[in-house]
């Protein structure tokens, strides 16, 4: 009997305990919505009400479409469409303060049209920038779904922490993050960056691992002049979720890990340009067993006087991972180059070149720009592994993998 009334008071103290724990949870979650709706709810009142006083709204957006003829023609064939409306609006307070606003949607469906099935497609449609801003002469302050970048690579991107934006995309296609973003500029040219994130649970530039959903994020940077150029400092803290890493089902992962990333760049301009981006990151967790994570970016680009102007770029990435921050650890490096040539007022070529020194990859992409007005017209030549390493940002499938041509249209209103 006793056994009997001992099981009973142990199940119930259990039914009591997942209760607790399901009513944390969904407090949790009901928090992190009511933040984002809140954010979200304040910009659009504030659009509406700046609407009302007849301030003069900027309604653009931009459409293209991609067809992608590759090795792989006889079985399938890959095709997409997106559409990015946008709408901006300024209310000007004096001539020194104004607000302004953004909102935009990346709306798009890509798919493959199989020789033996149906058509598979996939899409989305999603907020792509929603911030509002209020702006001084020497400071502004921005909160919402916005794009942060920073950083003088252009190739192979060391500090490429909040975007993923590939090269070779010439949409510059990139999510963006929701936080809040403060800039003062001095008037020697010094300037201080202030953020902090929240609610940002999709990986981010490097990261094999995202943030975690219900902690915040925050970091700044400061810019300096010195000499000719200038150097910069950044940080960024931030805490990981491991629940869906490969060890979750064994190991004991419902902690956050803390990350805080450090970096050092700076650029020159000597006739030839010059920059340099050197970033530590350390992880924090025995799972992952090399906590230390180091990226150093060399690159130069100088413009030859042949013809038009041929501009060239190159650049190297040295990447080691290790658990202790002085010592060896296991290694990568790339190297990458850049040209482009104006062939006259409406058209350009671009050929970009990376090579993966440790698995002797080499990636190799061509394109040819058109101009009318509105609309673009463009030309691409790849010839890649079928295991696509580099900027695996672009939504749908992968348009840079393996062998072919791609043909894009672009309409921008």
């Amino acid at each position: 009997m006793v056994k009997f009334l001992l099981n009973e008071i142990t199940a119930d103290s259990e039914t009591k305990n997942r209760s607790i724990m399901n009513q944390n949870i969904s407090y949790h979650k009901k928090v992190k919505l009511s933040i984002k709706n809140l954010i979200i709810g304040n910009i659009i009142s504030l659009l509406w009400c700046m609407a009302c006083f007849s301030q003069p709204i900027d309604l653009k957006g931009q459409l293209s479409g991609w067809l992608v003829i590759d090795d792989s023609v006889f079985t399938e064939t890959k095709f997409g469409i997106r559409y990015v409306p946008g709408l901006s609006l300024k209310k000007s307070i004096t001539n020194k303060h104004a607000f302004d606003l953004e909102l935009s949607l990346n709306t798009y469906r890509s798919g493959q049209v199989h020789v033996m099935k149906n058509i598979k497609l996939t899409g989305k449609t999603k907020p792509y920038r929603l911030w509002l801003r209020y702006s001084m002469p020497q400071f502004e302050v921005r909160l919402g779904l916005q794009k942060i970048n920073f950083g003088s690579a252009t190739l192979l991107r060391s500090l490429m922490w909040f975007d993923r934006i590939d090269p070779r995309d010439p949409l510059q296609i990139t999510d963006g993050v929701y936080g809040l973003l403060f800039r003062y500029y001095f008037l020697n040219n010094v300037n201080i960056w202030l953020w902090g994130l929240y609610g940002n649970d999709e990986l981010k530039g490097w990261e094999m691992f995202p943030s975690h959903k219900d902690l915040p994020e925050y970091g700044g940077r400061i810019q300096l002049p010195f000499y000719d150029g200038e150097v910069a400092f950044s940080y960024h803290h931030r805490q990981m979720d491991l629940s869906n890493f490969i060890v979750a089902p064994y190991l004991p992962v419902d902690k956050p890990v803390p990350e805080n990333r450090f970096a050092l760049d700076g650029k020159w301009d000597f006739g030839i340009g010059l920059w340099f981006e050197s970033v530590l990151i350390y992880q924090q967790s025995e799972l992952l067993f090399l906590d230390y994570q180091k990226l150093l970016n060399f690159g130069l680009d100088y413009t030859f006087s042949v013809g038009n102007g041929l501009h060239v770029l190159g650049e190297q990435l040295f990447i080691e991972k290790s658990d202790k921050i002085f010592c060896n650890g296991e290694q990568a490096n790339f190297s990458a180059i850049l040209a482009d040539y104006p062939l006259g007022l409406i058209d350009q070529v671009m050929s970009i070149f990376y090579y993966d020194w440790e698995n002797q990859n080499l990636y190799r992409f061509l394109s040819w720009q058109r101009i009318y007005d509105n609309w673009i017209f463009y030309l691409f030549g790849f010839w890649n592994p079928e295991q696509n390493q580099l900027y695996q940002n672009q939504t749908g499938s992968n348009p840079f993998a393996g062998k072919g041509f791609q043909v894009m249209v672009v309409f921008n209103h």
